[in-house]
């Protein structure tokens, strides 16, 4: 039984109220370093990006230098991630489209940076609303689990029925802060195994709702 549009609505601002001051976790300095830092984060933890993005970016600060590095230079920096050789074919192929195709600018569309090497629709959603403002959510694990945890999709939704329902129920001002706060609300208390989300009523009183 999914929750109302009211009721799912509350318990993700009880989520954002939780962690209003959430930020994201991932290192960067500019939407190019944000692009990569994203498409890095595959299958990995944030932690273990930003070990690795401070000597990767000095090398390779802008989409010019990374284009012209080697696959083989580029996996040095990013060896200690998951998947490295392939996230380091698609950040120089990536490297190379936003020069060849964007004078060396990271695009605002959804439909272009989809186009990046290795840009899924995730990615595209962080870079549009935490690079540069637009309206997007981004739906990872975390938030997938926890919409499916507390009833606000079906245990059998897709990321992309998880996005919809989750752009539904909120305010578009409110969907980066949702994505953020759910994220850090993931990590602490809705876990995989032995959520602690009971030792929070607040999520579960609709009495005035």
């Amino acid at each position: 039984m999914v929750l109302s549009k009211k009721r799912a609505r509350k318990v993700i601002e009880e989520i954002i109220a939780l962690y209003p001051d959430a930020k994201p976790s991932l290192n960067f300095k500019n939407n190019f370093e944000l692009l990569i830092a994203v498409l890095l984060s595959a299958q990995t933890t944030d932690a273990a990006v930003n070990k690795v993005t401070p000597a990767l970016f000095e090398a390779y600060p802008t989409p010019q230098a990374m284009a012209q590095a080697s696959e083989a230079n580029l996996s040095q920096y990013i060896s200690r991630l998951g998947l490295y050789r392939n996230k380091a074919k698609y950040m120089q192929k990536c490297a190379q489209q936003l020069v060849d195709n964007f004078g060396g600018m990271v695009p605002q569309t959804r439909k272009e940076l989809e186009n990046l090497a290795g840009v899924g629709r995730k990615t595209a959603n962080v870079v549009m609303s935490v690079g540069f403002g637009i309206p997007a959510f981004a739906v990872d694990t975390h938030v997938e689990r926890i919409c499916k945890h507390h009833k606000i999709v079906k245990k059998s939704a897709t990321p992309l029925e998880v996005e919809k329902r989750v752009m539904e129920v909120l305010p578009r001002e409110e969907w980066l802060p949702a994505h953020q706060a759910m994220i850090l609300f993931g990590r602490e208390i809705c876990h995989p195994q032995n959520p602690e989300c009971g030792q929070y009523p607040q999520l579960y009183d609709f009495s005035d709702i």
